[in-house]
């Protein structure tokens, strides 16, 4: 069977891949709909294509799209957003076929945000990578310990959104696809061998459907730097004005620190002011602030801060473990030692297998558990749930160097 179809789990092959690497990396720079039109059409003929996207999200609220990359068959693309239509992709998007990317999540957000559209399937091969012993790998760490290529390095500085790119610029925003096709296959090799090819579906999947969007305005405040050393009322008023603050910059499609910075919503929730001298009395606060309809929306927020606080004390969420029964934290401690000596021993990425979260969720009997379900029930939810009922025990086994090892306790 082909990797084409191991990717597809059936024996559907259209034309074959090409995976030779060229010593120098040719690509097509499309900028109009037409030309992006041709290569969708090109594209579906294969069962897969390997996507990356350049973007900005410094001067904006919402991320920009600045580029999208995308290699199939013999060919790269190096598509245009600005010029060209790339809601064009939708034919190749939701159709029945593979994309192959690394470290997709900020991929799908971007796409989901520019184009209202993500692949209808996906393999992500940093993700992959973990159920065969990396743990988040870059692109560049993966070429060169499984093809020892040597990507050429970007500029982090680079502007993609700048017009004319240089073909420096180009070349290195194609690299990015133009060795996924043979990374993939050796990675996916591997997986099949291994017997965790539909984990790292199933892993995929959940990357790909997670909710996406803006963050929740409500919870703005818990983005503020420093704002824990804030106490009672002043709490509280930090939270109303960030709350404001985030909707005005989703409103503005500005950054939320543009529209007022954190340390004016410290020193707003210190003193309180009721008026706009007050107000401007405040650190981080200026005219640009105070003045005008939104010095008046600063000062509504702040009333209803003081208002709210006549609820009593804001908490924060509890930390990530925080919030199980004081009994169980040391079964939690140990379970999240285990998983990592598992993890370890399995060459498995641990963070893969479940978070201080995940098992506090399973030990508080949550159904939505993530422990509970799919893969990662059967690799170590259901034994974390037999250690919780006493049908097995942990113990420390001589033979890996006092690593722990779950057995079963035989009944007398």
């Amino acid at each position: 069977m082909s990797w084409v179809a191991l990717v597809h789990g059936s024996l559907r092959t259209r034309r074959s891949l090409s995976v030779s690497i060229p010593s120098e990396i040719h690509y097509e720079w499309i900028a109009t709909n037409h030309d992006l039109q041709e290569f969708v059409q090109f594209a579906m003929q294969t069962s897969e294509y390997y996507l990356d996207t350049e973007f900005h999200r410094e001067k904006t609220y919402y991320p920009q799209l600045a580029l999208i990359q995308i290699a199939s068959g013999d060919r790269i693309a190096v598509i245009d957003p600005i010029s060209a239509d790339a809601k064009l992709l939708r034919p190749l998007f939701e159709g029945p076929y593979m994309c192959i990317l690394h470290a997709g999540q900020q991929d799908l957000d971007v796409l989901t945000q520019s184009l209202g559209m993500i692949p209808s399937q996906m393999l992500d091969t940093q993700l992959c990578a973990g159920f065969i012993g990396y743990s988040q790998p870059s692109l560049a760490s993966l070429l060169q310990a499984k093809l020892k290529i040597d990507v050429p390095k970007g500029d982090r500085l680079t502007d993609w959104l700048r017009r004319p790119l240089t073909k420096d610029q180009l070349r290195y925003a194609a690299s990015d696809v133009a060795y996924l096709a043979e990374l993939s296959k050796l990675i996916f090799d591997e997986l099949e061998a291994r017997g965790r090819m539909q984990w790292a579906r199933d892993a995929c999947e959940e990357l790909r459907t997670r909710p996406t969007g803006p963050h929740a305005p409500h919870d703005a405040w818990l983005r503020v730097k420093d704002v824990r050393t804030l106490k009672g009322k002043s709490r509280w008023v930090a939270q109303a004005v960030a709350h404001w603050r985030e909707e005005r910059a989703m409103d503005l499609d500005l950054p939320p620190r543009h529209v007022l910075s954190d340390i004016a919503i410290l020193g707003v929730a210190q003193r309180t002011p009721r008026t706009t001298d007050d107000l401007l009395q405040s650190r981080g606060v200026d005219n640009r602030h105070a003045n005008g309809a939104q010095g008046r929306a600063i000062l509504e927020a702040i009333s209803e801060g003081i208002k709210n606080s006549a609820n009593g004390d804001l908490s924060f969420p509890s930390s990530d473990g925080d919030d199980v029964d004081k009994s169980l934290r040391p079964a939690a401690t140990l379970v999240s030692a285990w998983i990592t000596e598992l993890a370890r021993q399995s060459d498995l990425d641990a963070g893969l297998l479940g978070t201080r979260k995940d098992i506090t969720d399973l030990l508080n009997k949550s159904d939505s558990a993530r422990l509970r379900h799919g893969w990662r029930a059967e690799i170590v939810g259901n034994d974390i749930e037999d250690l919780v009922a006493g049908r097995k025990a942990l113990t420390f086994s001589p033979d890996n160097g006092a690593g722990l090892r779950l057995v079963a306790i035989q009944e007398s």
